[in-house]
Formats: structure tokens, C-alpha cells, sequence
């Protein structure tokens, strides 16, 4: 039987993070660095395999801005951002990018705050972080999955295709249940429930909307720009502000991923979620109203498509306060929206009835988008669920039910934003994991 002082389940941006820290953190309590010896298993046959994905293969490496920015915009409930902060605050966003350039990985930080490879390498990252690990002298075990934790005489004994192995600390960032295709088949969140803790379902997040009737082809590509979508059923609702993109199987980007978490969890009660988008956000139904108004009384003559194509109060318009001459709704949508109001290509804006007026009123305001079919766990960039944030001590990562026992990433039931945000946190929380998991027993 192999020992060693900290062994690490899992070789992605959490697991990594620990066994770095792990190596690097001060010797203490009459442990030299030579006697931190750090196993990491990764039943890959390499590191990092989510995050050479990432972004698209460019890597959203971090989010530029302070800490207490970073927990607001990019995790939404309360009781994530309280358990993160320590970690956020402990190794920052600054931090990361510093052993990144340090590497000679260069980054650079959009105007949204996204921080990426300035090639658009995400692989960069990963080769960065694992000659990191080399460096430091951390035992790779690579191809060999865990299947079995337990915990005997003060140590843990770890179960493997490869052989049995024990530890003294142990650390689990084996990520949580999304993108299976890369061995995140929630392994961790199973091996910490054998081990006593208890789970919140794991569920899709930042996935893309399948839909029951999905989008003409002519719609597959196109974007709504700044449009509030809206998920219910029942007493149930979400909503989300931002771009939409259509696909040929449903809805896409940053508000349709943003909302895929609510959308599961909604699914999951009811059994159903209708969708809807809310074309004018910034304008109450009165004041909308009062455009259309307004309008058809200066421009009879005008045909209502010809005004949605140029639509200057429309999301991005110069009236709403945006840099374009016009509006965003695209040409093609347009199309979608008469039909749906009852007003024909030809319809002048002299002709339309007031039934008729308030029917496109309707229709730009809770335009249906449809019910959803599936938010898919497997395109998922994260998932929501795992390992209940109470029963881990945000300040240590490690568990307060069994000793010497850490949590990292993925496998805590927290989900970020897209943005960054998810790759910082598994980063921190690694990190804060691995250096607890390095110091000596408290007495």
C-alpha cells in the first residue's frame, strides 16, 4: 500500500490549485516540505481536460475587479457568496494571473471583465498549471478512477483501478456531474456521501434551453439583444436579462445559460417550463404603449414590419440609450413576431386596430418562445448540487464532520455565472484546501 501525507481526487482547475498550494505552503509544525508528500488521481490521461475547453478552447480564465464585485455579479445567492468569500479574499483573481504570467501565459481582460489567453489558448493554462505540479513534485496517478473511500485508524484509504492507497488528508475536486464525456460523472459527490455528507441534487447549469418546438432554421444563428427572458410554471418563476441566441435546438447565450439552473430546478417541481422574452425590458407595458401610440399617429403610413426593423427604442437603439442607429430586433425575427400579433407583412400602422395594436403590445412584451424539452446536463458548463456548503468550513474547506477531510470546486453546491467566475472560485477554493490540508493537527 502507496501512502502519502495529502492525497488529491481529481486534476482539474481545483485539484491542481490544492496540490500546488499543498507543496508551497510554509513548512509548520515540524513538517518539512520534503515529508509533504501530494498524490493527485486523475482518472484521465492527462490534466485539465474542462479546462482546455473552456470558453470555447480560449480559456475565461478569471473576471477582472475587485473580490466583493467578483461575489456579486457572479454568484447570485446569498448563501454562496458568504461561503466563498474567505476563499475569493485568500487567492484572488490577481493572484491567478500572476502564476499564469509567471508561466509566460499572457491574458487580457475584455471590456466585460473576462479575462482570456491572449491567444486563445486554453490548453496554455492547463500545461501551465501542470508543469506547476511537476515542478513541485506532486505524484501524478493518471487513468486510474477512485472507486472506494474509507476512513480507518485516523487515515484514509483509497481505493483505485490501479491499486490502494492511503492518506493522512484527503481532498476532493473531482468536479461535479457536467460534461460526463470528461470524467465529471459526479464521483466525488458519491464518495463524499459514503463518507457521511449529505448532498443537494445535482441538477444542469450555464446549459443551453432545448426546446419542444425548436426554431425554424431561419432563425438558427440569430440573437435578441438585451432582452429579458422569462421561465414559469405555476407559482414558479425566474428571469434573466441579457443576449439570447437561438439554435437549431432551442435557446443559447449568456441569459438563456444564466436562467438554465432555475429552468432544471423548475422542470424538476412542476414538470414543465414555458418560455417567454420580454422584447422592450426597459419600458413598463404603459410606456410602451404610449410609443406605439405616439408613433402610428406621425406615421400612418408606415408598415408595422418596416418599423420593427428599425426600431429605435428597442434594446441598443440610440432612444433607449445604446451606440446603434437602430434597434436589435433582427430582420428575421420580425417575421415571428406579426404572425403571433395577427398582423400581416403589409399592415400599415394607419390600419391597425386598437384589438390588433394591443396584440403586438402583448406579443413584444411576452413573446413565447416555447416550452422547454431538456436542459442537458451533458453540454452543461458546470452543474448545480453537490456537497452541502454547511457542513464544510468555508474558512479551512475542510469538512466538520470528518477530520482531514477537504472539498474543492465543483463538487460544493455553489454555481457561478458565466464569466469566469466558476474557474475562479474552483482556483480559491483549491487553493485554501490545499494549504489547510498542508498544516499540522491542531492540538
Amino acid at each position: 500500500m502507496k501512502h502519502c501525507r495529502v492525497a488529491i481526487i481529481g486534476g482539474g482547475a481545483s485539484g491542481m490549485a490544492a496540490a500546488v498550494a499543498a507543496l508551497r505552503a510554509p513548512a509548520q509544525g515540524g513538517i518539512s516540505k520534503a515529508e509533504r508528500s501530494v498524490m493527485v488521481f486523475e482518472r484521465n490521461r492527462r490534466t485539465g481536460e474542462k479546462i482546455r475547453i473552456s470558453g470555447g478552447g480560449k480559456c475565461n480564465l478569471t473576471h477582472a475587479g475587485p473580490v466583493e464585485a467578483i461575489l456579486e455579479e457572479g454568484f447570485l445567492r446569498m448563501n454562496e457568496r458568504r461561503f466563498l468569500r474567505h476563499a475569493l479574499h485568500s487567492f484572488t483573481n490577481e493572484d491567478i494571473i500572476a502564476l499564469m504570467e509567471a508561466e509566460g501565459v499572457g491574458l487580457e481582460a475584455r471590456p466585460d471583465g473576462k479575462v482570456f489567453t491572449e491567444r486563445g489558448d486554453a490548453d496554455a493554462v492547463a500545461e501551465a498549471l501542470s508543469r506547476m505540479l511537476k515542478r513541485a513534485g506532486t505524484l501524478m496517478i493518471y487513468g486510474s478512477r477512485v472507486t472506494r473511500v474509507s476512513r480507518k485508524s485516523g487515515m484514509f484509504e483509497l481505493e483505485t483501478e490501479g491499486g490502494i492507497f492511503s492518506a493522512e488528508r484527503l481532498i476532493i475536486a473531482t468536479g461535479g456531474a457536467s460534461w460526463p464525456q470528461l470524467g465529471t460523472t459526479g464521483d466525488g459527490i458519491r464518495l463524499a456521501v459514503s463518507l457521511g455528507h449529505t448532498k443537494t441534487p445535482v441538477s444542469p447549469a450555464l446549459a443551453p434551453l432545448y426546446l419542444i418546438n425548436p426554431p425554424g432554421s431561419e432563425l438558427s444563428g440569430i440573437a435578441l439583444r438585451s432582452v429579458t427572458i422569462h421561465a414559469s410554471s405555476g407559482k414558479e418563476k425566474s428571469s434573466r436579462n441579457g443576449d439570447v441566441l437561438f439554435t437549431h435546438r432551442g435557446l443559447s447565450g449568456p441569459a438563456a445559460l444564466s436562467i438554465s439552473r432555475d429552468v432544471a430546478r423548475i422542470m424538476q417541481t412542476t414538470g414543465s417550463c414555458m418560455m417567454t422574452a420580454d422584447l422592450f425590458p426597459s419600458h413598463e407595458v404603459s410606456a410602451l404603449e404610449e410609443e406605439l401610440l405616439l408613433h402610428a399617429a406621425r406615421n400612418g403610413s408606415q408598415m408595422v414590419r418596416k418599423f420593427l426593423q428599425s426600431c429605435p427604442i428597442a434594446p441598443g437603439g440610440r432612444i433607449a440609450g445604446g451606440n446603434h442607429p437602430h434597434g436589435t430586433i433582427p430582420t428575421a425575427f420580425v417575421g415571428c413576431i406579426l404572425p403571433h400579433a395577427g398582423i400581416g407583412d403589409e399592415v400599415v400602422w394607419g390600419g391597425l386596430q386598437k384589438k390588433t395594436r394591443q396584440s403586438l403590445l402583448s406579443v413584444l412584451k411576452r413573446f413565447p418562445l416555447g416550452p422547454v424539452a431538456k436542459v442537458p446536463m451533458e453540454q452543461g458548463e458546470v452543474s448545480a448540487g453537490g456537497v452541502v456548503l454547511g457542513e464544510v468550513n468555508p474558512k479551512t474547506m475542510e469538512s466538520r464532520l470528518v477530520p482531514g477531510l477537504y472539498f474543492a470546486g465543483e463538487v460544493l453546491d455553489y454555481t457561478g455565472e458565466i464569466g469566469g467566475y466558476n474557474l475562479q472560485a474552483a482556483f480559491s477554493t483549491g487553493w485554501l484546501a490545499g494549504t489547510s490540508a498542508a498544516q499540522p493537527p491542531q492540538e
